[in-house]
């Protein structure tokens, strides 16, 4: 099973690195679009209705801080390899930057940049003191052993050893990373520092300063955010439809919740393909087949389907909750969903985004929906800076009522501009952002 993300990730499972060498989504390749392109596009539309002053807005389209770092490992086989590693701090007038370290071939400067600057808008929308950031190195983590990651992980943080801390930048897992990863960035951080630091870094073991619930809390978000959109049409969650891309550990703790809580989930994807049953999937009997063999193809009951045609499924919610660029003005007018809840960072583009609101569909933006992950990310920092831990039932109480708050501020939002939810997430996200800015002042 998959790792949560702050940031939606994988774990280094042994199914996991076995099976999903396409990191949950199952879906092709696209060609590849500049993602922070669309970040200024999004930036652009909340200043088209929130009107700031120039001065003002133009520091919010350039990143605070941009870290290219070489990483050489000694491989099993005796061979030196060099890594390339990044760390981008986007923004940090809220407070410490926030964000995680990702593991994939295709890690590289634009895209966490364009990662770190969601995570600011993130963490603005949930009303977290923190800034937004995004790290990580281009490798294949499915094809590395334990002990290459260990030595990729110990001296990529290594070199950004002066960059973080627990009051300056605080990495998390993201896409190929893991709670064991993210312990070797402690031990790594506290080694050269002299002292054990948990709060360096979050999403770790709860044995090393991790916290209750933080493993499903990107899912658990989904749930709520979920329940409150369908609520806000006047639809119960009890029987509405729900097809899933992607069964990584957002994919699957929504999935797990959502079926939980008596909503339908009819279709869930890896990268086998997707299966489908328009009654319900029973999602503990799936989460336990998918266990045994590392896929969902196969199992008993269902009809086999690409992840193309997932999306285009006729249900009441659409959850992508694998990689970015998912939906795009190509497959758009296909999409039959009411509503989509963006699981994943940017699965729509701005083309699609067009489209999907002159056709109704309702999007939830990634920027609220999965922001479970860094609520209680939060919630971690803080029980490690005061070193008193909290039982999970309270971790989740307190997830829900952030979230809950979060989604009431952006619709309220909605409502007042007329706009849709994305660009009123980061109406609120900007308008948020640059009164720190302002009542902080400029450094000169």
């Amino acid at each position: 099973m998959a790792y949560d993300r702050e940031e939606p990730n994988m774990a280094t499972t042994t199914a996991s690195r076995r099976q999903q060498s396409a990191f949950k989504s199952g879906t092709p390749a696209r060609v590849h679009r500049n993602p922070f392109d669309d970040v200024l596009e999004q930036i652009d539309r909340a200043a088209a209705v929130l009107h700031p002053d120039a001065d003002a807005l133009e520091p919010l389209r350039h990143a605070k801080r941009q870290v290219i770092v070489y990483v050489p490992v000694m491989l099993d086989d005796g061979h030196l390899r060099v890594f390339e590693g990044y760390r981008v701090v986007y923004d940090n007038s809220r407070g410490p930057g926030k964000g995680g370290i990702r593991y994939h071939p295709g890690v590289n400067l634009d895209d966490c940049k364009a990662l770190a600057a969601w995570m600011a808008w993130k963490c603005a929308i949930v009303d977290v003191p923190f800034g937004g950031a995004k790290g990580g190195v281009a490798c294949d983590p499915l094809k590395l052993s334990d002990g290459e990651l260990e030595r990729i992980t110990r001296r990529y943080i290594s070199e950004i050893f002066d960059l973080i801390g627990p009051t300056v930048d605080i990495p998390a897992p993201d896409v190929g990373t893991s709670p064991k990863v993210m312990a070797w960035v402690m031990d790594t951080f506290s080694m050269k520092k002299g002292y054990v630091e948990p709060g360096v870094v979050t999403g770790k073991p709860i044995a090393l300063g991790g916290s209750g619930g933080r493993l499903e809390a990107t899912g658990r978000g989904l749930l709520f955010v979920t329940r409150e959109t369908l609520k806000r049409l006047h639809r119960d969650i009890v029987d509405s439809t729900i097809a899933i891309q992607g069964f990584g550990n957002v994919g699957s703790n929504a999935a797990r919740l959502l079926h939980g809580a008596g909503a339908r989930v009819v279709a869930v994807s890896d990268v086998s393909g997707a299966i489908y049953d328009p009654r319900g999937l029973d999602i503990p009997r799936v989460s336990a087949y998918y266990r045994e063999t590392g896929q969902l193809r196969g199992f008993p009951g269902t009809q086999l389907l690409d992840n193309a045609a997932l999306l285009r499924l006729d249900v009441d919610v659409l959850l992508p909750a694998a990689m970015e660029a998912q939906l795009t003005g190509e497959n758009a007018s296909e999409v039959r969903a009411r509503v989509i809840v963006e699981g994943a960072n940017g699965p729509t583009t701005p083309d699609a985004d067009e489209i999907l609101a002159r056709r109704g569909v309702l999007v939830i933006p990634d920027i609220l929906a999965n922001a479970g992950g860094v609520v209680v990310s939060y919630f971690e920092w803080v029980q490690d800076r005061y070193g008193y831990f909290w039982k999970e039932p309270e971790v989740n109480e307190r997830l829900e009522e952030k979230m809950v708050l979060a989604f009431d501020a952006v619709w309220s939002t909605r409502d007042r501009f007329e706009v849709d939810a994305r660009t009123a997430a980061y109406i609120l996200a900007v308008d948020r952002i640059m009164e720190a800015r302002k009542l902080r002042g400029l450094y000169a």
